[in-house]
């Protein structure tokens, strides 16, 4: 079979229950995600896939590794924030091989369209870690109409330039991202891998109509006073927009039946998601935080189209399936810790098991899913939950089942000691407290 091209399309903060394709409930408008509820029905739908981390830099450095973020000090930023600008340490390093770089040395022509969060010039940046093209924000969060990141400076990017531009980020990414599929068509000899970065739906909370409202929040485009269900709706509404017109361009140049398109979250959602029937959501490790939709759509490639596997995953996996699927290998001096899914694009019942690990060090968190089970440690309370049976991880199991217990506890300290430490000097960044609105 002729290599795939690949986009790999990453939503930011989006909820478990956001989308249609997983419960979601219609928005006043109607569909909330029709585009990819469609990709998902002729696709490969995972019950049970997860993000690296609960928060976005860190699971980016897992992304685009394909080995646990730990292992990288950017990553234990929680997140990287806009002071480190100038940093020559926070970020991915330039020698580290990464998902573009082992795709290019395949022939691939490699673009990242959207949102970076790795680190910033000239220490780092995506044409210094395999990517050919780059158009995006280098920060974690910018105002969609500004462009500005939290600390007011511009940060739209071409390349290694800042440019400004007109337009509403979701829609640009999106046109940008149809605009290369189109000039990819020109030469079929070559396949492309483009990473569609969206930073929908992340605060600041606005829509396409919502011009007027990035004056007023410039000053803090965390947006607290703001925001509301029906907002958030119409952002996750316009990407999916988006992804559509990259689906008909590929359609129209004929290159959708050989195009792997993998959708996903960086982490759980935030304050307007639906994350039902999962608890918690950005920066915490019950189930909220870190399970996320996983969709794969590729007509040529997957075997039973429409259906839904309970395999076990996470972002890291998907990074070493990718370089699977486009005929590559791990670097011999950094192996992967992701592991390839590719059987199961052939067999969405053919599952294995598939251990997964997480720490944070906001609130001292700690997890490991393994089969039906979940071992998680908050606050330094030690919980257990069958996650098949309690996915909202309320019946705590610790004192029936005490030797699971220890025995998932045990292998989650065996995992912990063959990662680095966590710095003292990492930083926690939370954009709002118990101060501005109640806990979930």
């Amino acid at each position: 079979m002729k290599r795939p091209n690949i986009i790999f399309i990453v939503a930011d903060d989006l909820g478990f229950a956001d989308l249609g394709c997983y419960g979601g409930r219609d928005a006043a408008f109607g569909k909330v995600s029709p585009v990819l509820d469609q990709l998902a029905a002729n696709g490969l739908k995972f019950s049970d896939g997860y993000a690296n981390s609960p928060v976005c830099s860190p699971t980016r450095f897992g992304l685009m590794t394909a080995r646990y973020q730990y292992r990288l000090r950017g990553a234990a930023e929680e997140p990287i924030n806009s002071k480190a600008r100038t940093s020559t340490t926070l970020g991915l390093p330039t020698t580290h091989p990464t998902l573009p770089s082992l795709l290019k040395e395949q022939g691939y022509r490699t673009a990242l369209i959207g949102k970076w969060h790795l680190g910033y010039p000239p220490a780092f940046g995506p044409l210094r870690s395999g990517y050919d093209e780059f158009f995006g924000p280098m920060a974690g969060g910018v105002d969609y109409f500004t462009h500005c990141a939290s600390t007011g400076a511009h940060d739209l990017w071409v390349g290694e330039e800042e440019q400004p531009h007109e337009g509403y980020l979701t829609d640009l990414i999106s046109n940008k991202s149809v605009d290369y599929v189109k000039r990819m068509a020109q030469n079929t000899t070559q396949p492309f891998f483009l990473s569609m970065h969206y930073t929908a739906p992340h605060w600041p909370w606005e829509t396409r109509e919502d011009h007027a409202l990035a004056q007023s929040i410039k000053d803090n485009i965390f947006h607290l006073q703001g925001g509301n269900i029906h907002t958030y709706h119409r952002m996750i509404h316009h990407m999916d927009e988006g992804i559509g017109w990259v689906v008909n361009a590929l359609r129209e140049t004929g290159q959708l039946d050989n195009t792997l398109i993998v959708f996903t979250s960086d982490n759980g959602g935030e304050r307007f998601s639906d994350n039902w029937p999962l608890v918690g959501g950005k920066m915490d490790l019950t189930e909220g935080g870190i399970r996320v939709p996983w969709i794969a759509h590729w007509p040529e490639g997957i075997a039973k189209p429409g259906s839904t596997t309970a395999q076990h995953c996470m972002t890291m996996d998907w990074s070493a399936t990718l370089v699977d699927v486009g005929g590559g290998k791990a670097h011999p001096d950094y192996p992967f810790d992701g592991v390839s899914l590719k059987p199961l694009l052939s067999n969405p019942d053919a599952t294995f098991a598939r251990p997964l690990y997480w720490r944070m060090n906001h609130r001292g968190q700690r997890a490991l899913r393994s089969g039906d089970w979940k071992y998680l440690r908050v606050d330094g309370n030690d919980y257990l939950f069958n996650v098949v049976a309690d996915a909202r991880e309320r019946a705590n199991l610790a004192k029936q089942e005490p030797d699971r217990l220890e025995a998932m506890r045990s292998e989650w300290e065996r995992w912990h000691s063959t990662m680095p430490p966590i710095p003292e000097d990492a930083t926690i960044s939370l954009g709002f407290s118990v101060k501005d609105m109640p806990q979930r």
